[in-house]
């Protein structure tokens, strides 16, 4: 299915532009109209794949981030987050709620959030290459409002 848009942005994995991205990757699904907490689940998945590239695959060094978003006239999107970091060793692993790779306030929940927001999450990795992170959700429809 050919997107009725799309956008790229790259940015370093700086702390402060996680929430750069979230806003932009809001900003640009907001022309299918989901409703706020479609607009929200969407926010939170960004911000926890844009945060696994900050302090997981670039740990101790700044990289690139590279960022796809695709929106279909379904009314569905697809959000690709990549980075050229450390890579995962095992996704199957990596996936598992609670696990993490640094102790201290890391809670192990990045995966498990960013499935229960988005319908479909895909993770590809290869170790010192990078990952790939692919999530879907499709909006729910709302009748138009005629008036």
């Amino acid at each position: 299915m050919k997107p009725l848009n799309e956008m790229k942005v790259s940015f370093l994995s700086r702390s402060s532009n996680e929430a750069f991205a979230r806003a932009t990757v809001a900003a640009f699904v907001a022309q299918l109209d989901p409703t706020v907490d479609e607009l929200c689940d969407i926010k939170t998945a960004v911000s926890e794949a844009v945060t696994n590239c900050i302090v997981h695959a670039y740990r101790d060094t700044i990289g690139m981030i590279y960022i796809t978003c695709r929106l279909f006239e379904n009314g569905s999107i697809n959000v690709r987050i990549r980075d050229c970091g450390c890579g995962i060793q095992n996704i199957e692993q990596a996936m598992q709620p609670l696990f993490t790779t640094q102790e201290g306030e890391r809670a192990g929940l990045g995966f498990a959030v960013m499935q229960s927001f988005m319908d479909q999450l895909h993770v590809t990795s290869k170790p010192g290459k990078g990952t790939t992170v692919t999530m879907k959700k499709t909006m729910e429809r709302r009748p138009e409002k005629h008036g």
